[in-house]
């Protein structure tokens, strides 16, 4: 069993990032409890799939843009198709039973990756196509990160470019957490929900609903 979590679920500043880590704890609960091998791959963001940023950029300078880019500053980790398949392919064959993760370089500034795709598509950046910052989302971070401190210095690698990573274990209450997690959704107590997550997740920051609003 392969679970597909992101780099938000590291110190998580939204809703998507927190759950994630959640998931993942889920995970190494049922891993030490069963006899079916658990893993996790821990993905960036994966260029060209659906939802990610290039097929926006694509489609935004065909119409003669604007490109929106949230802020300048922005930073992401980048990984291809091939290198996220391979790495649950790894995960769900390679029986390490842990979280896994692709070291991908350094963090590539979005700002940087739409003016390269403007050139590339024939046309000056801030000319031809225009560039707008469109300012960050509630609970967006300008950086992700792959691994928290603590992870990175448990973390071994397994392969060139591929690190197992060995978290502390979750806490020994987590089904019953979860369980009031959900009581609380189907309630649509989102303040009591958010205080929930923190508990299960102490290094999350929920963005506040007055929060990074523009």
């Amino acid at each position: 069993f392969v679970l597909v979590s992101t780099d938000k679920a590291v110190n998580p500043t939204s809703v998507m990032g927190a759950t994630k880590r959640v998931a993942e704890l889920l995970l190494q609960h049922h891993a030490a409890r069963s006899r079916t091998c658990f893993s996790t791959v821990r993905f960036g963001n994966v260029l060209g799939s659906a939802g990610s940023v290039v097929p926006l950029f694509k489609e935004q300078i065909a119409r003669g843009g604007p490109v929106t880019v949230t802020h300048a500053e922005c930073r992401r980790y980048l990984m291809t198709i091939p290198e996220a398949v391979g790495l649950v392919l790894l995960a769900g064959l390679g029986g390490h039973g842990e979280l896994l993760i692709l070291e991908m370089g350094e963090p590539i500034r979005i700002l940087d990756l739409a003016r390269m795709m403007i050139s590339l598509s024939g046309h000056v950046p801030d000319k031809d196509i225009s560039i707008v910052i469109s300012g960050l989302r509630p609970g967006e971070k300008l950086d992700e990160e792959l691994m928290s401190a603590e992870e990175a210095a448990a973390s071994r690698e397994i392969r060139p470019k591929v690190r197992a990573v060995q978290g502390a274990p979750p806490p020994a209450d987590i089904l019953e957490r979860v369980i009031r997690l959900e009581t609380l959704a189907r309630g649509g107590d989102r303040a009591a929900l958010l205080d929930a997550l923190v508990e299960i997740v102490p290094g999350y920051t929920p963005a506040r609903p007055t929060e990074g609003v523009t």
